[in-house]
């Protein structure tokens, strides 16, 4: 399992050092491609994480101090959502010029981060936490086995990309000089901190909740403003397909 959870995040790290190069992504509208994965992504928290709350609950309810959580497991992941909801909306008013979203340009052009370095810095840093708390919990799954690492896997790789995309329209050549590699050594460092260091359950599902509620707030941040064109067809096609998926398995 060591080996296939180490082939995991090469998957990973893949898609933040090699998106940029996915050319067929860009424009306006939204490629097609990534509200298909954004879909699949959602889909695997309603489907899989949020169910797994249930149990959190149980567990908060049952650790000394975190009692007071015993039926709002669910108020983490809101927590999470709040969190980068207010992350982003921080970021689109710290933005250069007249706020309107920067155009997504080709890897290695010229052209800095709409936001000013301290900013930039806070944003790309946020979501290295973001990435490593993903690697970290690629070892402390709560179910074991083939099968829930591959959902995971594919679930969080799609949502990758999709986050991937939109620091690239925020941080421009900023982020493919330095920020792709940060979140991508983040994501490795997770894995490894997820190896060496057993987390109290508890804290685990807590930890399960918060990315649940940021991968909710970081997919719909980028499907549902007006200007992006989103195409709600692949959306709920790649909604579909994943439920299917994991109501099969």
């Amino acid at each position: 399992m060591l080996l296939a959870q180490g082939a995991v995040v090469a998957l990973f790290v893949a898609v933040h050092l090699g998106a940029g190069r996915l050319r067929f992504l860009d424009g306006i509208p939204r490629s097609r491609w990534l509200s298909l994965c954004g879909g699949m992504a959602v889909a695997y928290v309603f489907l899989h994480l949020l169910p797994e709350l249930s149990a959190a609950q149980h567990s908060l309810a049952q650790t000394p101090g975190l009692a007071w959580l015993q039926h709002h497991a669910y108020l983490v992941a809101l927590l999470g959502l709040a969190a980068f909801y207010g992350l982003e909306r921080w970021a689109k008013a710290q933005q250069a010029g007249d706020g309107a979203a920067p155009t997504r340009p080709a890897e290695g052009e010229a052209g800095p981060s709409a936001l000013p370095p301290a900013a930039y810095r806070l944003h790309i840093g946020a979501f290295a936490l973001y990435n490593a708390l993903v690697g970290y919990l690629l070892v402390h799954r709560e179910e074991a086995g083939a099968a829930s690492l591959g959902t995971y896997a594919l679930a969080m790789a799609l949502h990758f990309v999709v986050n991937d995309y939109g620091l690239r329209q925020h941080h421009r050549s900023d982020y493919a000089r330095h920020g792709r590699w940060l979140l991508s050594a983040a994501v490795l460092a997770g894995w490894l901190l997820g190896l060496a260091l057993a987390l109290p359950e508890a804290i685990v599902h807590a930890l399960f909740a918060l990315l649940a509620g940021g991968v909710i707030l970081n997919v719909l941040k980028e499907e549902l403003p007006e200007e992006r064109r989103s195409r709600f067809g692949p959306f709920a096609g790649g909604a579909a397909a994943y439920a299917a998926l994991l109501l099969a398995l």
